[in-house]
């Protein structure tokens, strides 16, 4: 996998450390997520939403779901430190975009 091929990833819960991903799983798994979480609090909670996006994943980047966990979670994560989307300070966790 070419270098050009790779994004740069943060991590809210680890301010400060990046990760290098690969850009078409991580874009997939992005527009996924922003396809199911909603616009308005309190939004979903991270077991809803991961029943959700498998209808908006491509099958060709996450065959048979493989890997939908991690990069659900890695891009959830990244997509908090870019403050696109806000965890509700509840029990359990709620998503929604900012």
């Amino acid at each position: 996998m070419s270098k050009s091929n790779r994004i740069t990833v943060e991590n809210i819960i680890h301010p400060g450390k990046t990760t290098s991903v690969d850009a078409d799983k991580y874009a997939a798994m992005k527009t996924a997520l922003l396809a199911v979480i909603p616009v308005q609090a309190p939004g979903l909670t991270l077991a809803e939403v991961r029943e959700r996006i498998f209808a908006h994943l491509p099958e060709e980047r996450f065959p048979g779901g493989k890997g939908v966990s991690w990069w659900s979670k890695a891009v959830q994560l990244d997509l908090e430190a870019r403050g696109e989307i806000v965890r509700e300070k509840t029990r359990p966790i709620r998503l929604h975009r900012s």
